[in-house]
């Protein structure tokens, strides 16, 4: 197949890019610039160019070409899904939007989420972007045919990223750092509300897996691993994977919430919440989809990948006094 990856080398995309050159697909990636972290493969064409540029300048670098699928991998608001449109109608059999599974309905009313689970998340901009960005693509399908397949990825990590719920996710080593250290890493609530986490290789497969096939126009997809776990789960399985002992603090969510805005959305608009997700429907469509990395092997790599590329050891210092100063206040609180 002949595709078109925009983006193509960030987290994700980066691991979808991969696999559909190993599997033999004519590869074009559309970005800006080449990420340090994630290079641009071999076997790929670079367009170079900027997605938020004119309908003109874009058209012109795409003329002569139509796709069997385009993946939007930076697509976050329906100003960006009604300038794709334009794009690419008439010059893709399918059109692949990555959501986010954040978009589901915030608080669930049943801890087990499927395509058909509502979508609503009254704490989350970012959330209701996406929502809003699915509703346009089902509209153009409904009035223009436009061939639209949605994604929904939850929480996914791979080599250059280590996911806690209470990080940094620009500078993922800020909480390894803290934990080497035997500074307090705050987990929130109790820790006991599951959470799964997917490797990006192993969502690769699912993802590459729908590409061509025309059976999955107009449909939904979330892609993650059956494994659940807690958060205390998740936070200890780092701390044994470094050797060391936990030193953790639990904080009530609306308390960080508090002090960090992003909070509202990212942890009580999404990860505190308990959130289990049935991949029936994904392994329907793409039969060969399944997760080969858990948790305990995943953050290992991980935090073999840093260990290997120390330039990436970056730390986060406005979230290190953020954190610090959580505590300090709680402690004299509550203590």
């Amino acid at each position: 197949m002949k595709l078109l990856f925009i983006g193509g080398t960030g987290i994700i995309s980066s691991a979808c890019s991969e696999l559909a050159v190993q599997r033999g697909h004519e590869l074009f990636i559309l970005n800006r610039s080449i990420s340090v972290k994630y290079p641009l493969l071999k076997g790929a064409t670079h367009l170079k160019g900027d997605i938020h540029a004119g309908i003109p300048e874009l058209s012109t670098l795409l003329a002569g070409h139509r796709f069997d699928a385009v993946v939007d991998f930076i697509a976050f608001t329906a100003d960006d899904i009604e300038r794709n449109i334009s794009l690419f109608r008439g010059k893709t059999n399918q059109f692949v939007f990555i959501s986010s599974a954040s978009a589901y309905q915030k608080p669930p009313k049943h801890y087990l989420v499927t395509e058909e689970t509502p979508l609503s998340n009254p704490f989350w901009q970012y959330s209701r972007d996406k929502i809003a960005c699915e509703e346009r693509l089902m509209r153009a399908l409904r009035e223009d045919g436009f061939p639209s397949t949605i994604v929904r990825p939850s929480l996914t990590y791979g080599p250059a990223q280590i996911p806690f719920c209470v990080g940094s996710w620009s500078h993922p080593w800020t909480v390894i750092d803290r934990m080497k250290r035997g500074q307090k890493v705050i987990i929130p609530g109790d820790g006991t509300s599951l959470w799964v986490l997917t490797w990006n290789a192993d969502l690769a497969k699912g993802l590459v897996g729908l590409l061509g096939k025309r059976e999955t126009i107009g449909e939904a997809f979330h892609i993650t691993s059956d494994e659940v776990l807690s958060w205390n789960q998740i936070y200890l399985e780092a701390y044994q994977a470094l050797g060391l002992e936990p030193n953790v603090i639990h904080l009530p969510s609306d308390f960080i919430a508090r002090f960090d805005d992003h909070a509202v959305g990212s942890l009580i608009g999404d990860k505190s919440n308990s959130v289990v997700f049935d991949n029936g429907k994904i392994k329907r469509f793409v039969p060969d989809f399944r997760c080969e990395v858990n948790w305990a092997e995943g953050v290992r790599r991980a935090l073999a990948w840093f260990e290997t590329h120390p330039e990436f050891q970056t730390i986060d210092h406005e979230k290190n006094v953020l954190w610090d100063r959580m505590i300090s206040v709680y402690g004299r609180v509550y203590s």
